[in-house]
């Protein structure tokens, strides 16, 4: 079963202009969009100072494993991991059944300002994922079994179009 609905350029873009007004108003270094299984689907800010591509993993990862101390507590569910360091802190909430929003920041900034502003971002990325279920409903990516080595199958050419317009 597909965990994400297929996305498009339009879908990105979206989600790059609502993870750029998240950095300019938390003054965060990075925010990422990745899925559940801990792959990254996109990101903004400073990526040359962070490996995103393990970061969302352990991330993931890290909430995940949130989710399951949860259950053992008797919670329903843990939405969201804050880890705080030094340097950087770390802010980590669910967006949606599929993916999770992750801000990087520095660790002398508020956690809170984070998290208000993190909260209609996180609408805005299940809206926008709602509109490209909508697009094709039934189609999607499940990205645990992608083979990295032949990604014909994911990565297509959009289709022209006639030259009626149609």
């Amino acid at each position: 079963m597909a965990t994400l609905p297929q996305l498009l350029e339009e879908d990105i873009h979206r989600f790059s202009v609502v993870l750029q007004e998240l950095l300019k108003h938390t003054e965060a270094s990075t925010a990422l969009i990745i899925d559940k299984g801990g792959f990254l689907i996109t990101s903004e800010g400073n990526a040359d100072e962070f490996d995103l591509t393990t970061i969302a993993a352990l991330a993931s990862g890290a909430f995940m494993a949130n989710q399951t101390i949860a259950n053992l507590v008797h919670e329903t569910n843990f939405n969201s991991v804050y880890q705080q360091g030094e340097k950087h802190s770390m802010y980590a909430t669910c967006a949606g059944e599929e993916t999770i929003l992750v801000v990087i920041f520095e660790a002398d900034k508020s956690v809170g300002v984070v998290k208000y502003f993190a909260e209609p971002v996180v609408e805005k990325i299940v809206e926008q994922l709602k509109i490209a279920y909508d697009r094709d409903p039934g189609e999607g990516l499940d990205l645990s079994v992608l083979n990295v080595a032949d990604t014909t199958g994911v990565f297509k050419k959009k289709r022209e179009r006639s030259k009626r317009g149609v």
